[in-house]
């Protein structure tokens, strides 16, 4: 079944008209919400009589702004189905990658990882758990589901959140990514279908593909999710899964409320729908602000994904997974498919972490410090970008006046930094107005990679033709 969205969702995307021709103002505003992602790719729209009516306009002018996406490549028509949005080049232009400095030296500042160097507790709890391994070396040292000291530390964060778990209902893995792993490789049916958020972490997109799923989109905008959007979309596909990154989403640092929680866990058991949730960044809130429940406590069927990667170290190969029970069996059955469990001492390093909390006050303080030098550093030099400043998690989601964060990318690597551009975030094309920018470098470094970026924008606007430059759309996100 193919996706469409409403005539009133087009309406209220779209906003008010620049002045100009209107057919050439609509086709713009189209053209803009499909290459940002806000629009899906592969989605009908409206009939040109349901459109006509919600905008108000005659059917002649919206014909003709249709005429103009699929003349630029942004739709294409199937006979006797209707009009569905595209992005020039096809899908694959989903699948650009970070340009990598390969060989690079000391000069260069690498911004493609949103992931902070160990803190000093990390190599403390390292000898912590050299002290306590010999206690483990008389057995065998499998553990599919891992430590049960570390299932209890695990289990003992989610009932501090408000979610009481018991730890046989964790399943411990090498990190989030692997935790994603098991979980579609234990539930997914072939041909299923998958609701994923635009932009997201873009390993999930290929998670989800690689075990034959066909991917729905819930773009994010300035607000966060539009619930009321991602229950049209789930009436109407009843996708199995719905992969959600509900803290701090990775890349643009939204927080889910509670009440969006509890109307959207409602939603997906309605149509029976299993949440995956991604929650690698909770712990991460900067400004000492409470932070909702799980996902979990609102969707009791929610299978939830949690890693220390982020923060406390990335070489700390250890994440996890809460489960329903009915669901353990299969899990532990997909887990053992790929490995027999993390080794021992890192899982005896982790419970030792997790035992003196989710994450250090010193780290905090270190990222808070961070951000908020990356925040002045953007809005000093380079102004005419736009950003909503998350009040946690490890990185700034920019939106560029205009399209270009991709050439922007490979003109930042000229000077020797590595960034990430829109398009690698979002699953089906698009997003090229936007780049992250995590914080998780010291100051000084992220004070130069500013410094050669904003060089690199201005070089790039300078050989812009003016007719190129368009003013930026009011109501645009970020």
């Amino acid at each position: 079944m193919k996706e469409t969205i409403s005539a009133r969702r087009v309406r209220e995307l779209v906003g008010s008209l620049p002045a100009g021709p209107i057919h050439a103002g609509l086709a713009d505003a189209l053209t803009l919400l499909i290459g940002d992602g806000r629009i899906p790719l592969g989605v009908r729209l409206p009939s040109e009589r349901e459109l006509s009516a919600a905008l108000g306009l005659s059917r002649t002018t919206i014909t003709r702004a249709y005429a103009s996406l699929r003349d630029s490549g942004y739709a294409h028509a199937a006979q006797g189905s209707g009009t569905f949005t595209a992005v020039p080049g096809g899908h694959e232009r989903a699948h650009d990658r970070v340009l990598v400095a390969g060989g690079a030296g000391e000069d260069w500042i690498d911004l493609s990882c949103a992931a902070d160097s160990a803190p000093a507790e990390v190599m403390a709890a390292y000898a912590t758990a050299l002290s306590e391994l010999p206690a483990y070396l008389g057995r065998h040292g499998y553990f599919p589901s891992g430590l049960p000291v570390l299932q209890e530390a695990v289990a003992a964060g989610y009932a501090a959140r408000g979610l009481p778990t018991d730890p046989d209902q964790i399943v411990i893995t090498p990190g989030a990514l692997t935790a994603a792993c098991v979980v579609v490789r234990a539930l997914a049916r072939r041909h299923g279908h998958a609701l994923i958020e635009s932009p997201t972490y873009p390993n999930v997109g290929e998670i989800l593909r690689a075990a034959d799923l066909q991917l729905h989109e819930a773009p994010l905008d300035g607000n966060g999710w539009d619930i009321a959007g991602i229950a049209e979309t789930v009436k109407q596909v009843r996708p199995d899964f719905a992969y959600l990154i509900p803290d701090f989403q990775n890349p643009t640092g939204a927080v889910m409320t509670a009440a969006q929680r509890q109307q959207l866990g409602k939603v997906l058991r309605l149509r029976e729908t299993r949440a995956i949730v991604d929650e690698t960044h909770h712990a991460l809130a900067l400004d000492g602000q409470a932070m909702p429940p799980p996902f979990a406590a609102f969707d009791a069927d929610a299978v939830t994904l949690g890693s220390m990667s982020k923060t406390h170290w990335g070489g700390l190969r250890i994440g996890w997974i809460r489960a329903p029970r009915p669901l353990l069996e299969k899990l532990v059955r997909a887990r053992m498919s790929l490995d027999l469990g993390v080794p021992v001492v890192e899982q005896l390093a982790a419970a030792h972490l997790l035992r003196q909390g989710p994450v250090s006050p010193l780290q905090i303080e270190r990222l808070r410090a961070q951000r908020n030098a990356l925040i002045d550093l953007v809005g000093t030099h380079l102004p005419d970008w736009r950003f909503t400043p998350p009040a946690g998690g490890l990185m700034l989601w920019c939106e560029l006046p205009h399209r270009g964060a991709t050439a922007l990318a490979a003109a930042a690597a000229a000077s020797q930094v590595v960034l990430t551009p829109g398009p690698v975030f979002s699953p089906s094309g698009g997003l090229d107005s936007f780049v992250r920018l995590p914080w998780t470098r010291p100051v000084a470094e992220l004070r130069a990679a500013v410094e050669r970026i904003a060089a690199a924008w201005r070089r790039l606007e300078e050989s812009r033709p003016l007719s190129a430059v368009r003013p930026r759309r009011a109501g645009a996100v970020f």
